[in-house]
């Protein structure tokens, strides 16, 4: 009997060393470096903490080249636009590379399409993640709560961009303007519909729609996004964004519906995941019962190293 335990022992660790073997030779590094753009009061990192928690190691460790995009916690769309459109020029100087792949979640979706729109011969995909690519129904509520020109709007305007500032400059970024009302407008359902407008490219032709993977000026583009609010018992951030939820009558993440999140090739809308769930944020705490954010992240680098982008 012994010797049949020891048998089956030696053949499960046998299938488990040629699976592993499978998977590390299954991935590969993308052809372009990878420059990951963050959100609304974003950061590179804070004291050594990633915005994208885990995440660049993880895609280092599969041999990409990847770079955190230093851009503002809060402005327009088009002025973090420029900001990326520099970065990407500098990253394409010290890496001899033609192009990058752009991922960008939460506000950084619209960030990234600017540059792709603007300057598509440096970019060789969009990735949206959580992307407020139609407006959030959370900027229209702020934005509608705070009279335009008033008291009220200066107020608030010092109080956001005081913690704009804090956040740039415990990041190192100190140097970028900020402008939280301007933050605000871009992510407001019309502001993101004019913003569709200039630069439309990847945009599906109507809301909830599937777009194409391809678009016009050769850029590929893809998004995926969460539906759920409530994902980990122990994540204090759950219980805000299930609150924010409440404002969409609709499948959302806490702060961006599913359908405003499309953007490109669809991979999915619906993971149980929350808006920081997203970038595997608060500090990985998320839902054990659906795919590990970490984990999409790495398909993702293989779905763009088999495009050999």
């Amino acid at each position: 009997m012994n010797r049949w335990i020891y048998t089956l022992i030696i053949l499960l660790l046998s299938l488990s060393s040629s699976f592993n073997a499978t998977a590390s030779t299954s991935t590969s590094a993308t052809k372009y470096p990878i420059v990951l753009v963050h959100g609304l009061f974003g950061f590179d990192d804070i004291w050594g903490i990633d915005y994208f928690y885990k995440i660049p190691q993880t895609l280092q460790q599969q041999g990409a080249q990847v770079f955190v995009a230093n851009v503002s916690p809060a402005n327009s769309s088009e002025v973090r636009g420029e900001q990326l459109r520099n970065y990407v020029q500098a990253v394409l100087a010290q890496t001899g590379a033609d192009k990058v792949n752009l991922i960008g979640h939460s506000h950084g979706s619209p960030t990234i399409r600017y540059v792709a729109s603007v300057s598509p011969e440096m970019v060789a995909s969009v990735t949206s993640i959580g992307g407020v690519n139609w407006g959030s129904n959370v900027a229209d509520f702020v934005r509608g709560a705070i009279p335009a020109d008033s008291a009220i709007e200066w107020l608030a305007q010092q109080g956001f961009n005081s913690l704009a500032a804090i956040i740039a400059g415990i990041s190192g970024n100190s140097g970028l303007p900020t402008d939280t009302i301007a933050a605000m407008e871009s992510l407001t359902t019309s502001g993101s519909v004019a913003f569709n407008q200039r630069y439309p490219e990847g945009i599906p032709a109507q809301f909830c729609g599937q777009g194409s993977a391809l678009a016009d000026n050769g850029v590929y583009y893809f998004s995926w996004s969460g539906a759920s609010q409530l994902t980990h018992v122990f994540d204090v951030s759950d219980y805000p964004l299930s609150l924010t939820g409440l404002l969409f009558n609709e499948p959302n993440d806490g702060l961006v519906s599913s359908c405003s999140s499309h953007l490109g090739l669809v991979i999915k809308d619906n993971y149980k995941m929350n808006h920081l769930d997203e970038v595997n944020q608060t500090f990985g705490l998320v839902s054990w019962f659906d795919t590990n954010p970490v984990t999409l992240y790495r398909q993702h680098l293989n779905r763009l190293a088999q495009l050999g982008l």
